[in-house]
């Protein structure tokens, strides 16, 4: 799914919500703007069962893009969820425009809250529009996971846009974010796990760096490290690929094979961050060495070969496992995003070579046979999303079934946990591609 047309509904939908605060629904203009948002809709839904827009710590998203950086549509419609006390909205495929409307209509009304909404969609026979559920009282570690990862996203955002505007950026917020994240890891290590499936495709450099910053926190866990030692792995990691930003953009963002000499200026980048590093302050060495060594492979033959004469190479073997992690599970120009359980595969071919082999190994204990975001198959030909793994038993997982024995979408997922001794087994891992699953709309 491509961003354009993503900011073009949400450009619609926030156009013609500030049209019927001037004009009637008859107005050619609103008009206009719902005939936009009900082919984008349409367009959009063809091929999947739903299409989300909601609210994660006070930033819009819409399925799997976060509206990050400043983008007046996005944050008008984020205000207008808050004021009507919504989390989000999800429309299923078969809209027709007179729901729309309709809904379009309520938001620009009196209603605040589910239950207001849901009484005026009953009332109207909407069936196709359905607002995100209210976080319930067993959801509130998800829930602060969440808050978490969005205040991480907001944090790098700003080091970032600082360094690409000359300025000096502060490690105020990222330490405390990462402290957070550490915290947050040592209690449940797979609620922000779950968040890292979020991606960012038009902001890739700082929706990675998060995402990083969570897998090294997992494997840090997983190897037993100390929370003081975890969040001087969280902000080393949270901050590797921050020379990146020195580099021209047409390298970073080129889809396909780099010629030598742009890869000679990708190279450039785990030192040009180090510099950027120093100039921040409030870091520490074992920090620095992260973002210097990164790249530098656990048999030391990757780069910059100065970094060999830094340590600590504990911490940096952990931020390249979670790097080439996410790496391997993220959409890009030229790569079909790997599920989770055939990125692991792929990590341990490069165990011992690219990759410390006791980390990982580590790592993958902890996330478990089937880990969180994955699409599985059931003996009884169920299929769900892992949503929770076991901290003891990484094997016993929750599933939110989402497709039926007979392979018919579920509106609404149905929740098993499975342990050990369950009847039920699963028997495959399946392609969220293929089924045209968007895996983080269950989280």
């Amino acid at each position: 799914m491509t961003i354009n047309p993503l900011k073009q509904l949400v450009n619609s939908l926030s156009g013609a919500l500030k049209g019927l605060r001037l004009y009637p629904v008859q107005h050619p203009l609103i008009q206009k703007q719902l005939q936009l948002a009900s082919q984008l809709l349409k367009s959009l839904l063809q091929g999947c069962a739903q299409l989300r827009i909601g609210i994660l710590q006070d930033t819009l998203f819409v399925n799997d893009h976060l509206f990050a950086d400043p983008y007046p549509a996005a944050e008008s419609l984020c205000r207008l969820f808050q004021e009507k006390q919504l989390t989000g909205i999800e429309f299923l495929e078969g809209i027709e425009d007179h729901e729309l409307k309709l809904l379009l209509q309520f938001l620009n009304g009196t209603a605040l809250g589910h239950e207001e909404f849901e009484d005026l969609f009953r009332q109207h026979g909407i069936r196709n529009i359905r607002f995100l559920p209210e976080e319930r009282e067993e959801d509130a570690d998800r829930q602060s996971a969440r808050k978490i990862f969005g205040r991480a996203l907001k944090v790098v955002n700003t080091i970032f846009q600082d360094v690409r505007l000359g300025r000096i950026p502060s490690s105020a917020e990222a330490h405390k974010v990462v402290k957070d994240m550490a915290r947050m890891t040592l209690a449940d290590p797979h609620a922000l796990l779950a968040l890292s499936l979020l991606k960012n495709y038009d902001n890739y450099t700082f929706t990675h760096s998060v995402n990083v910053s969570v897998l090294a926190l997992a494997v840090g866990r997983a190897a037993g490290l100390s929370e003081d030692e975890l969040r001087t792995l969280g902000i080393g990691s949270l901050l590797h690929d921050i020379g990146k930003l020195k580099i021209d953009l047409a390298i970073i963002n080129k889809p396909g094979r780099l010629t030598e000499k742009e890869f000679s200026e990708i190279r450039k980048h785990p030192a040009m961050g180090a510099e950027i590093i120093d100039q921040m302050g409030g870091l520490t060495d074992r920090a620095r060495a992260i973002v210097l060594g990164h790249h530098l492979h656990f048999d030391r033959r990757g780069y910059p070969q100065n970094a060999l004469a830094n340590g600590p190479f504990d911490l940096i073997d952990m931020t390249t496992i979670a790097d080439t992690y996410d790496a391997i599970t993220t959409l890009r120009a030229y790569q079909r995003p790997t599920t989770p359980r055939k990125a692991i595969q792929e990590l341990v071919c490069h165990a011992g070579t690219l990759l410390h082999p006791g980390y990982l190994e580590t790592f993958i204990f902890a996330l478990g046979t089937y880990p969180v975001g994955t699409l599985v198959r059931l003996d009884n030909n169920e299929i769900g999303v892992v949503g929770r793994v076991g901290i003891e038993d990484p094997d016993s997982v929750q599933l939110k079934i989402i497709f039926d024995p007979q392979g018919k979408h579920l509106a609404q997922p149905q929740v098993l946990n499975l342990s050990s001794d369950e009847k039920k087994r699963i028997v495959s891992e399946v392609d969220p591609f293929i089924k045209g699953v968007e895996v983080i709309d269950y989280f």
